[in-house]
C-alpha cells in the first residue's frame, strides 16, 4: 500500500516546472544577449563603478567572482560581485546584469524600505527553512498540533521572504533600465533587449514565490486532511 501526494501533483509540481523553465529562460536570455556588444563599448565593471559615483558610493566596490550568473550584491561586505562573463564584458547582457546588482547598492545605500525589511527578516527565514519541516513532521509523529502549526508558520516565513523580494528585484531592474537609457550607456535597440534579458531574471523570482506558496498551501490541506480524520 502507497500513499498519493495529489496536493503535491496538483499545486507543486506546476510550480516547479514554471519554475524550471523560467530558469532556463533566462538562461537562455542571457547567452543570446551576452554575444551581442554594445556599440559603446563599456563594460560592466565600469558600468557598475560609475553608477556608484552618480550617486555618491564611495565605500562599495566592484570584484569579479567565478560562476555563470553568480552575479550579487553582498551589503555586509559591500561588495558588487560581477561573473566572469559580466565584469569584463561589454555585452548587452553584462551592461544589464552589471546595472541591475549596481541598483541593490543604490537601494541599500538610500534605505529603500523593502530592502530593509526582506535584511531584517533572513536570520528568521533562516531558521524557519531549516527547522520547518522537521517541526512537521515531529508533531505529526508526536500527534501533538501545536508544533505542526509552528512547522507551517515557520514555513510561511520563507514564503514572506520570497514576497518581498519581489519589490527589490523589480525596483533594481527599474533603476538599471532608467540608468543605461539617461546614461547612454544603449542604444534603443540595445535597451530593449536589456529589458527582455532583466524580464527573464524577474521571472526566476516570481517562480521561486509561486513554489513556496504552492508549498505552504500544500502543506495546509495536508494538515487539515489529518485533521479531519483524527
Amino acid at each position: 500500500m502507497f500513499w498519493i501526494d495529489y496536493w503535491y501533483i496538483v499545486l507543486v509540481l506546476p510550480a516547479v516546472l514554471f519554475a524550471s523553465w523560467a530558469q532556463w529562460n533566462v538562461s537562455s536570455a542571457f547567452r543570446k544577449y551576452g554575444s551581442v556588444r554594445t556599440a559603446r563599448g563599456v563594460t560592466g565593471r565600469e558600468v557598475a563603478e560609475q553608477i556608484l559615483r552618480d550617486n555618491g558610493i564611495t565605500d562599495v566596490t566592484v570584484e569579479s567572482v567565478r560562476g555563470n550568473l553568480s552575479d550579487h550584491y553582498d551589503p555586509r561586505a559591500k561588495k558588487i560581485r560581477l561573473s566572469d562573463g559580466v565584469y569584463a564584458s561589454d555585452s548587452i547582457a553584462a551592461l544589464g546584469v552589471a546595472a541591475h546588482e549596481a541598483g541593490h547598492a543604490v537601494q541599500h545605500h538610500v534605505g529603500y524600505s523593502p530592502l530593509k525589511l526582506r535584511n531584517a527578516i533572513i536570520p528568521v527565514c533562516n531558521i524557519g527553512s531549516n527547522l520547518s519541516m522537521p517541526l512537521i513532521l515531529l508533531g505529526i509523529f508526536m500527534s501533538y498540533q501545536p508544533l505542526v502549526v509552528a512547522g507551517i508558520a515557520l514555513f510561511g516565513l520563507v514564503t514572506l521572504f520570497q514576497l518581498l523580494t519581489l519589490p527589490v528585484e523589480f525596483n533594481a531592474s527599474s533603476r538599471a533600465m532608467a540608468v543605461l537609457s539617461n546614461g547612454g550607456y544603449l542604444t534603443p535597440g540595445e535597451l530593449d533587449g536589456a529589458g527582455r534579458m532583466l524580464k527573464a531574471a524577474a521571472l526566476t523570482y516570481v517562480a521561486a514565490l509561486l513554489v513556496a506558496l504552492a508549498n505552504l498551501l500544500r502543506l495546509i490541506l495536508l494538515f487539515g486532511r489529518r485533521n479531519s480524520r483524527d
